[in-house]
């Protein structure tokens, strides 16, 4: 109440407002206080500064980003929202068209067009990228971006994309930048500074709702720090708070427990660690790994309700849905029943009834009708915003869920759930990174609704504790720059500026602010050691002549006889190889040394291998195969033995017999193996050579000096650390312009192809600047040979999928389906030429085409053809959401071509494959990801 304040404080509150009345009026619109880290980010943008806010997932970071918004209204301007991902950008576009209208609101993510010229604008940040290459007459009046998930810029595959978007964007554009928890925020927040002028760094590290830890052991809820840390008690850990001694406890005991099975077996039947037949630990406690069921059942007794669980697997999401099925789970009222049936039927009403079968929408229903519901890539985008909506109204209270829904999807939980601390991807099943678990348990605690959050983590057989816990404390996940420059790029960017320039304009960019800091710490290394050699050499003089001149002949001798000595083992190592490879059955030969050191009798060479392996028995009744390192030297036969037809290795008898005609062959012989003169005429060259060195050392004034040796250890100090100097010099020099130099080849590629000519695009360069796909370049080459011009829309499809598609992970079945004719010509012409544009990257020093992927050719080849999504799904090993996707790329493709293809008839063709590919399912998910 303001009749509350003295004089001074009510001015100080009108000074304030009279300073940043929109900010005032922006306030008002929320029925709750404004977070301190959110108003001073507002009142830095009324101000006319930049921000950059880091903080945790559900903080609130986005009310920054609609202050932007509003501000661009109210002094006329135009504000744009990017976002990462099509997804995202579909729920802004919503949340913003309830606050302001549709007229005021309009939406641009490659495949929907919605009020592209209305004051706000929701895209992703690929849109905004190409506006700004095509000088789009959009970007007239802005005033404001909003860069949400900026952090997306470490992505490997799209992160360039943001720093293009930073670095192009028109110095008068305000730039508001919203990104998850870095730990080098600090460091981003300079480079923005650099770039685009006065930007203020805030981080907020404390969530808005606490989050406690625990770790489920059984059905037991245990928490994951000690109780007597306050900040832990608090929900918010500091990094290094002590773990719980009661899980620590559970810890030992199901070590002890383990070690003891494995040392005495139970003769019980089932296996140990299922809920069926649970763990006997040493203090006699029993140890479950839960069930799905059994983990609902208990957060629901424990009203920990609605929960994310995560299940890093598709397949492991639709089983624990079916599980929930099966048990009879139902965590609904009726009357949500009812909601649900209903929201579900008016949302999916748009498919046809045939496809409804094969998408199973009929167990989907039935799930979300009982309160469980599964989310992952792989499913329908329009289920997917089902299971979203219905979450966030409280209506489903369970999801099982993959990784992907953290990537910014507003879907908070009370609870989050993490099955285990490992997960596939792609090439090896990884343990979880502390930014990973920070992301995903940071869904946890809805503001508004929770006074806390919960992190519950399934206790798995071997588990420590303290790595859970260093996982769920640790606070260094630095943003780290994937940017590098691609050959649309390049010829947008000269297109524009001309090469010098836009060298200029890449050596701004964030890894190159990151490589040029790294620099200067190795330039400071550097600069000492130059100093320490000044020291040494100065230390190294010496009254009789040139030491250092001296110690350079020594060294020349010790590294001669170094040489002399690895060539001569290398030569003895090909000896020993070509020996091995001579031998026969029933040889008798002498390892040299090992474990099996002494005679022996060959049973099988073992030389069809890369290396031969030879399996012997040796005079102690051993059989062994033997290794290459068994045999530092050549071997010869000394005499023969017959071997048996039918001998085996594993008969004792056998062996018995064979040692004893071993013994009795070698009796009298020496073991020990013969010293072997050199006469190979390289060794007396080198040995000529190295007593030359020995006399011009000797003759050397030097030589006779009294302080010699003292000399030498100092001249040895100079050059092991000049040898250090010169290697900190090229690392100098690699971090030095490294984004600038990766330019100047991307140009030269480009230069031999006839795309670019010195500081001009060509014609054909310009085809290139229309396609920002991954496999740009191979694109824009078929283009140019024609290797499109005579096929169908359907025959394009199945082409271009090529260029847009990539398999999850490496298929070693058999080779994909391929149509014949004219699409398989073509597809061998495309690989060909990917091929030969591989070979000119490695001769300029690059790698950015990865070869074309045939696997989705069929599928999008009968498509376009008009088959139906049962026979297509059926031919293919993908599920409706991923084949989805996939079309949505090609989509996205196949408009780029369209535009890349001028006046010409494969314009009209790209067109046409378009309206092909644009019918059913692909259709109905027009506002999706």
């Amino acid at each position: 109440m303001t009749e509350d304040l003295s004089p001074a404080q009510k001015y100080a509150a009108y000074s304030r407002d009279r300073k940043h009345p929109v900010f005032k009026e922006f306030e008002g619109l929320y029925d709750f206080p404004l977070d301190d880290f959110q108003v001073r980010a507002c009142k830095e943008i009324e101000d006319g500064r930049g921000v950059l806010v880091a903080a945790p997932t559900g903080s609130g970071k986005t009310i920054v980003g609609e202050f932007a918004i509003h501000l661009a209204l109210a002094t006329g301007r135009k504000c744009f929202y990017t976002t990462p991902i099509k997804a995202l950008s579909n729920q802004k576009f919503n949340d913003l068209v309830a606050r302001y209208g549709p007229e005021k609101v309009g939406l641009l993510t490659g495949d929907n067009v919605v009020n592209g010229d209305a004051p706000i604008v929701v895209m992703t940040t690929e849109v905004l990228r190409n506006m700004l290459y095509a000088g789009s007459r959009t970007l007239l009046g802005l005033g404001f971006v909003v860069m949400d998930e900026v952090h997306y810029l470490a992505d490997r595959m799209r992160g360039a994309v943001w720093e293009e978007v930073i670095i192009h964007l028109p110095e008068s554009v305000t730039l508001v930048s919203l990104s998850a928890t870095v730990s080098n925020a600090e460091e981003f927040g300079e480079w923005l500074a650099t770039v685009r002028g006065e930007t203020t760094t805030i981080v907020e590290e404390r969530r808005p709702v606490p989050l406690f830890q625990h770790v489920m052991v059984g059905r037991r809820l245990y928490d994951l720090f000690a109780s007597s840390d306050v900040d832990a008690s608090a929900g918010f850990v500091k990094e290094g708070a002590p773990v719980n001694g009661e899980l620590l406890r559970v810890a030992r005991d199901d070590f002890a427990s383990a070690r003891l099975m494995r040392d005495r077996r139970s003769p019980r039947k089932g296996k140990p660690g299922s809920s069926k037949n649970p763990r006997s630990v040493g203090n006699g406690r029993r140890v479950w790994i839960p069930s799905r069921v059994e983990v609902i059942d208990r957060l629901e007794r424990e009203q920990l309700l609605p929960a994310i669980v995560f299940i890093f697997s598709r397949v492991g999401c639709d089983a624990a849905v079916t599980q929930c099925l099966s048990a009879n789970v139902r965590l609904t009222r009726p009357e949500e029943r009812d909601t649900i049936y209903q929201y579900v039927e008016e949302r999916c009403r748009h498919l046809p009834d045939d496809d409804l079968h094969v998408l199973g929408y009929h167990e989907f229903l039935d799930g979300l009708t009982r309160g469980v519901a599964s989310h992952h890539a792989g499913m329908l985008p329009t289920f997917k915003q089902v299971v979203e909506e219905l979450f966030v109204r409280g209506l489903v209270k369970v999801v099982f869920a993959t990784e992907t829904l953290a990537l910014g999807i507003n879907m908070p939980a009370r609870t989050v759930v993490i099955e285990k601390l490992s997960k596939w991807n792609g090439e090896s099943h990884a343990n979880l990174t502390p930014g990973e678990y920070t992301q995903l348990t940071g869904r946890a605690g809805r503001r508004g609704l929770d006074v806390e959050g919960h992190g519950v983590v399934l206790w798995q057989p071997g588990m420590d504790p303290r790595e859970v816990a260093g996982l769920a404390s640790t606070r260094t996940y630095p943003l780290r720059s994937s940017f590098r420059p691609s050959y649309n790029m390049a010829v947008n960017l000269v297109e524009q500026f001309g090469r010098e320039r836009s060298r200029e304009l890449l050596e701004q960019s964030f890894a190159q602010f990151q490589a040029d800091k790294a620099v200067v710490g190795l330039a400071r290394q550097l600069h000492k050691a130059e100093s320490a050699l000044e020291g040494y050499a100065q230390a190294a003089q010496c009254h009789l002549g040139d030491f250092m001149d001296y110690a350079d002949l020594r060294r020349r001798i010790s590294d001669a006889e170094k040489a002399a000595s690895r060539s001569r083992r290398a030569d003895r190592r090909e000896a020993a190889m070509e020996s091995l490879d001579r031998l026969r059955i029933g040889d008798v030969i002498l390892v040299p040394t090992g474990k099996f050191a002494g005679f022996a009798v060959v049973v099988d060479p073992g030389n069809t291998g890369h290396e031969p392996r030879p399996y012997v028995v040796t005079a102690d009744r051993q059989a062994r195969r033997l290794a290459p390192m068994d045999f530092p030297v050549p071997v010869e036969s000394l005499a023969r033995i017959r071997i048996p037809k039918n001998f085996n290795g594993r008969n004792p008898q056998m062996r018995r017999d064979l040692a004893q005609a071993l013994v009795a062959k070698t009796h009298g012989m020496s073991a020990h193996a013969p010293r072997r003169t050199s006469d190979d005429p390289t060794d007396s060259a080198t040995e000529r050579q190295i007593a030359a060195l020995r006399r011009e050392l000797k003759a050397h004034p030097c030589h006779a000096c009294p302080e010699r040796e003292d000399h030498a250890r100092w001249a040895e100090r100079w050059h092991k650390l000049h040898r250090d100097s010169e290697t900190l010099k090229r690392r100098v020099e690699s971090r030095t312009n490294t984004v600038a130099r990766t330019f100047d080849r991307v140009c030269d590629v480009l230069t031999a192809l006839g795309y670019l000519d010195g500081d001009k695009v060509t014609e054909r360069g310009r085809h290139l600047k229309r396609i920002y796909s991954e496999l740009d370049l191979v694109a824009a080459e078929s283009m140019r040979e024609g290797l499109w011009d005579d096929l169908t829309a359907a025959e394009l499809a199945a082409v271009l999928s090529a260029l847009a598609f990539e398999a999850r992970r490496a298929d070693d079945a058999s080779p994909p389906k391929v149509p014949g004719g004219r699409v398989q010509a073509v597809l061998g012409d495309m690989v060909r030429l990917w091929g030969q544009l591989d070979a000119l990257e490695k001769d300029h020093r690059l790698d950015f085409l990865r070869e074309p992927d045939l696997g989705f050719t069929w599928a999008a080849w009968r498509w376009a053809e008009g088959d139906e999504l049962d026979t297509v799904l059926g031919a293919t090993d993908l599920a409706a959401g991923d084949f989805v996707r996939w079309v949505k790329q090609l989509l996205d493709l196949a408009g780029q071509v369209a535009d890349a293809a001028g006046d010409s008839p494969l314009r009209a063709t790209a067109r046409e494959c378009v309206r092909l590919l644009k019918r059913g399912v692909v259709a109905y998910s027009g506002l999706t990801d």
